[in-house]
């Protein structure tokens, strides 16, 4: 371009018009999370909770529940793992987003919603899928995979829910994704009376209330207690962060073993056919809500101190310890000047 070329008279006006249109929307205040019925047409929910505390199981006999009361359910499995679609098709393996977009463009060829979302009585379902351990960020993977279903048009599908996957114990941004940006209406966590699961139910409910000061709308609707032996610490932490018990799966050896087994126990005939159409219920109604995070001594709290060790004191180290021998005091090289 040439030195000599005019910049037209406007465009220190536009420039301004621009800075001021800025600072207005700067100035509005994000709208307050919303607390009643959700009216939305999709709801798109995201299930957290400790690697291992039956997240799959929960929402795979979930998604099933609502496909049989009607709904048209998509199931979309956010864990490395990939177990999310094994518990639905019975342990059959389903290609991943990740893997299949991969392979796809080595190919030269595009992705088709043929090739990653699978059908089972109702349910839709499909596995974004993770790197191989060593070889790559899960986080990231989240995010490609995400990316991916925009360009099949993940915003156009039109089901009445959405139900995600997430692990809770991983805290990279990629499994913060549906809470950091909105993507989903409300969260529910899965927990269990153990102090791990319930470390991680509240790290998830201090990140909702971290983007909510942010401007965010995501809220908690409430929990599922996996494994309920009664103890009650998962029904003291659920009411002291002041969100609802959506179900209690009780520790039962039927569900332990078919579950195992890569059993469907939610249906509508079956023993545990109730609690999970209470759950479905739940689940849709249950408006989500800000959640009141608790201090790691508050959680120490609902356990005997005989189970988390409350009583042990910290002894601070010696350099004795460290080294076999007590310090040498050394003289200071430092030059320390006079105040002038």
């Amino acid at each position: 371009m040439s030195s000599n070329t005019a910049i037209p008279a406007t465009a220190p006006v536009q420039l301004m018009l621009n800075r001021q249109q800025l600072r207005a929307e700067a100035a509005l205040e994000p709208p307050a999370v919303h607390t009643g019925e959700v009216k939305k047409e999709t709801q798109i929910i995201a299930i957290y909770g400790k690697g291992g505390i039956g997240k799959s199981f929960t929402l795979a006999n979930l998604s099933y529940m609502m496909a049989q009361q009607g709904k048209k359910v998509l199931l979309i499995g956010c864990d490395p793992k990939s177990d999310t679609t094994s518990l639905l098709f019975g342990g059959k393996a389903t290609p991943t987003i990740i893997e299949t977009s991969s392979k796809k463009k080595l190919a030269g060829e595009t992705v088709s919603i043929g090739d990653v979302c699978f059908k089972r009585d109702g349910v839709f379902a499909m596995e974004l899928g993770g790197p191989e351990v060593g070889r790559g960020c899960g986080g990231r993977g989240i995010i490609h995979g995400f990316e991916t279903l925009e360009k099949l048009g993940f915003h156009d599908w039109g089901f009445d829910y959405v139900l995600l996957d997430f692990l809770g114990d991983v805290v990279c941004g990629g499994f913060g994704l549906p809470i950091a940006r909105d993507m989903c209406q409300k969260v529910i966590v899965v927990g269990s009376n153990d102090l791990q699961s319930l470390y991680v139910a509240n790290n998830v409910c201090s990140a909702v209330e971290y983007f909510r000061k942010l401007g965010g709308n995501v809220g908690v609707a409430g929990m599922v207690i996996n494994k309920d032996d009664g103890t009650g610490e998962a029904q003291a932490f659920a009411k002291n962060a002041g969100i609802p018990v959506l179900a209690s799966i009780p520790a039962h050896e039927d569900i332990r073993r078919k579950s195992a087994a890569y059993e469907i126990i939610g249906k509508p005939d079956g023993q545990w056919g109730p609690l999970f159409a209470e759950l479905a219920t739940n689940v849709a109604v249950a408006p989500p809500q800000r959640p009141k995070p608790q201090t790691q001594d508050a959680l120490l709290g609902l356990f005997s101190s005989d189970t988390v060790g409350r009583n042990v004191v910290l002894e601070p180290a010696t350099t004795f310890d460290m080294m076999g021998r007590e310090e040498v005091a050394r003289p200071s090289l430092e030059v320390v000047y006079d105040n002038a």
